[in-house]
């Protein structure tokens, strides 16, 4: 019956959830630590203390994002109001003890350049998991500077230690959903595709996840250095000092105001330099290599060995962020891409050479492509290659979308959740979306999360909805070309 309530117990409480028409049931708002407020702002997450009865959990929870960035993200992702932000929206369809071990478990990982981003999005749904015997599992956590900026007396990476104490939840809490423990699989998508690279290579994760899936996740390295003088300066727009204390006497919408206007992430510049610029530069808030909870960049610790236990599946859209620069294709049509490049701080051979093996592609293209690959194939190719023998898959998904034109950044996460009817689609996907290529790409989902297989040979690059006009060596050619 649709709508009707189901109660479960949990190490922490009786928790009430609603089961769908579908036959899955939705927990939604599982608070997985303390609100992070007060004293707690600033602080490492705090494991939730539990409630006593019975805890609703039939509507979204509170979330951290304060404004969706919807021109980098496209997809509809609600901000909901409220302290305790830091929670899990749980879907199963099987809840209750585990029996015979349980399902296996998906944990989702939001993107939005860890500035915004919501566990609260239609697309993020289980319920087509939950059909396939995968309880899943969405994740909330610190954005902006509340969850990476860095101050004086406060600890670094909050949002990186969200993520670590929600896997634990996970540990501790999964089975009284029908989960099993044992066998977990982490996914995201950009930011959060990024996430589960760091997590990757986190040597306090690993006994926490057992597969990993990356959808187009950038390289995520920040220094500390960088880390400081970012919260240096925004410390010092507020007029306040760099630490814990000071920030806390400031209000959330001047922090999210000065924020913006240090790392306007999501404000799309006119000059297409600055964009070029903006877009590979990297990013200021993120995950930090501080020697400590994340002791070397990702990649290093990958090429040490770390996680070379875990099945990892990484790829990403055939045009990521190049729509940007196709709506200005008239304004750029007499631009000469090197010269767009030249400017932005490429060497004039990389410019030159990444021109000349593109044959056929006007301003526009040329520069989406090199900003697709800027950030998303060398990133792939330099993971998959510091792995070495370790099982790993790419992919390429190369289906355009006839609203863009292109396979754009965003438009494979219906297709990996199947959930094509989902409020939102259509405006990214177009009104008929192919539902045979969302069964091949949730498929290869559901083949790494049961099986620790996605269906191809490992090593080789997998293209959905291709062929991919660049071939299947796309991201190790990528790296050859603007890796100097």
């Amino acid at each position: 019956m649709s709508g009707t309530t189901v109660e479960i117990v949990t190490p922490h409480g009786r928790l009430r959830g609603v089961r769908r028409a579908n036959g899955s049931c939705a927990f939604l708002g599982v608070p997985y630590a303390e609100p992070p407020v007060g004293e707690r702002r600033f602080a490492a997450p705090v494991p939730h203390r539990g409630w006593a009865g019975v805890r609703d959990a039939t509507t979204p929870g509170a979330t951290p994002q304060r404004r969706q960035l919807a021109e980098v993200t496209l997809i509809p992702e609600p901000s909901i109001p409220g302290e305790s932000t830091l929670n899990v929206d749980v879907f199963t369809p099987d809840p209750g003890p585990a029996r015979d071990g349980g399902l296996p478990v998906l944990v989702w990982i939001h993107g939005g350049g860890f500035v915004a981003g919501s566990p609260a999005s239609p697309w993020y749904d289980g319920a087509a998991f939950n059909r396939d015997g995968v309880v899943t599992v969405s994740v909330s956590y610190r954005l902006g500077f509340d969850g990476f900026g860095r101050l004086d007396d406060a600890p670094g990476n909050r949002g990186v230690l969200d993520w670590l104490c929600a896997l634990e939840w996970v540990r501790d809490t999964i089975s009284a959903f029908g989960g099993d423990p044992r066998r977990v699989t982490i996914a995201g998508q950009s930011a959060g595709g990024a996430a589960v690279l760091t997590l990757l290579g986190m040597p306090s994760a690993q006994q926490l996840f057992t597969a990993a899936h990356c959808l187009s996740g950038p390289a995520v390295h920040i220094t500390t250095g960088q880390a400081e003088s970012f919260g240096r300066a925004l410390a010092g727009r507020l007029g306040v000092p760099p630490s814990r204390a000071g920030l806390s006497t400031v209000d959330e919408t001047r922090i999210l105001a000065a924020q913006r206007e240090l790392a306007p992430l999501g404000e799309a510049p006119a000059d297409p330099v600055a964009a070029i610029t903006g877009l590979t530069n990297g990013l200021v808030l993120g995950p930090v290599v501080d020697g400590d909870l994340l002791p070397e960049s990702t990649v290093d610790s990958l090429r040490a060995g770390r996680g070379a236990d875990k099945p990892l599946v990484l790829g990403a859209t055939e045009h990521e962020f190049a729509f940007g620069f196709a709506r200005a294709r008239e304004r750029l049509a007499d631009i000469p891409a090197t010269a767009l490049l030249s400017a932005a701080g490429v060497p004039e051979s990389t410019a030159s050479g990444f021109v000349a093996a593109h044959p056929g592609l006007d301003t526009a293209d040329l520069i989406g492509r090199y900003v697709t690959d800027r950030l998303f194939g060398v990133a792939a190719a330099e993971t998959a290659d510091a792995r070495g023998t370790a099982p790993t898959w790419l992919y390429r998904f190369a289906w355009p979308s006839p609203v863009f034109g292109q396979a754009v950044h965003c438009l494979d996460v219906p297709f990996y959740f199947d959930c094509l009817g989902a409020d939102g689609v259509s405006a990214v996907a177009g009104p008929r979306p192919p539902q045979e290529l969302a069964s091949e790409v949730h498929a290869a989902a559901v083949g790494l999360i049961t099986a620790g297989d996605p269906g191809w040979p490992a090593g080789e690059v997998r293209v959905f909805g291709g062929p991919s006009a660049f071939g299947a060596d796309t991201y190790r050619a990528a790296r050859a070309l603007l890796v100097t």
